[in-house]
């Protein structure tokens, strides 16, 4: 009887190896649209979680039907006609990426932690009988460990928060991770993120915000033990309702007193 060849066994398991790879990619090509879909969801659920108005016993969709999606340009807050750009297909961090949709942001400007801005943003308008009840927005921006990505919903008058959600994140449990916990974002709900003279005045302080005076309306409970997420949550804050994020375009609709788009 022959000997079995030295090199058979690791035939084999290069076999079974490029066998079991060639499976697994071929579930993850096929999967993708599926997870591509998950995603969406879980982002429509985040969407009417920061608009007070999610409700598991629903389908998703159904409580998205009175959420219209836009784009605006972020530079000049004008709305953005579908056949420029599609809020279907818009990849939102993928642009900020890219040549011709990115642009890189110098330190000074970069309160987030971005390095890179997009030039079109996504908004979502909370329709009632035609009228915009809310505008819900996009916000990322770095914490101690990750980026944090998430929504702000304001209210008709484009300054009273009607409340928040995170959906992703690397913070540490229990400390960073209090992003998510329900009763400190129940804490935003009703804050003022503009004074009267339209200056970007919301602040997530340190320890407890202040529950009576001028200053309780403009000031949000900071986390415990997690200062540096807690500061980044404020600056991501700062950015997105400054400047170089969405102040133009919700002045453009206070001055004009057009929220329809």
């Amino acid at each position: 009887m022959g000997k079995e060849p030295a090199a058979k066994p690791f035939y084999s398991v290069l076999v079974l190896a490029f066998v079991c790879s060639a499976l697994v990619a071929g579930a993850a090509v096929g999967l993708r649209p599926l997870q591509e879909a998950n995603r969406q969801q879980d982002q429509r659920k985040n969407i009417l979680r920061a608009a007070g108005l999610y409700d598991k016993d629903k389908p998703v969709d159904s409580q998205f039907s009175n959420i219209k999606t836009k784009i605006v340009e972020l530079a000049t807050g004008e709305f953005v006609p579908e056949s420029q750009v599609s809020p279907e297909s818009y990849n939102q961090l993928k642009a900020a990426l890219s040549a011709d949709l990115g642009r890189p942001l110098n330190a000074e400007d970069d309160l987030a932690g971005l390095r890179r801005l997009e030039k079109y943003s996504l908004v979502y308008q909370v329709k009632d009988d035609d009228e915009t009840v809310q505008i819900i927005l996009p916000v990322r921006g770095k914490g101690l460990w990750s980026t944090m990505y998430g929504y702000v919903s304001l209210d008709a008058d484009l300054t009273t928060i009607r409340g928040i959600s995170f959906y992703e994140h690397g913070e540490t449990p229990g400390l960073g991770g209090e992003i998510e916990n329900e009763k400190w974002l129940a804490g935003w709900q009703g804050k003022k993120m503009y004074s009267p003279e339209q200056t970007l005045a919301l602040a997530v302080v340190k320890g407890k915000a202040p529950t009576t005076g001028e200053e309780a309306q403009y000031q949000v409970d900071g986390l415990s033990g997690a200062t540096m997420t807690a500061d980044g949550v404020n600056d991501l804050m700062h950015f997105w309702f400054g400047d170089h994020g969405f102040k133009p375009f919700l002045l453009r609709l206070h001055n004009k007193g057009d929220n329809n788009g």
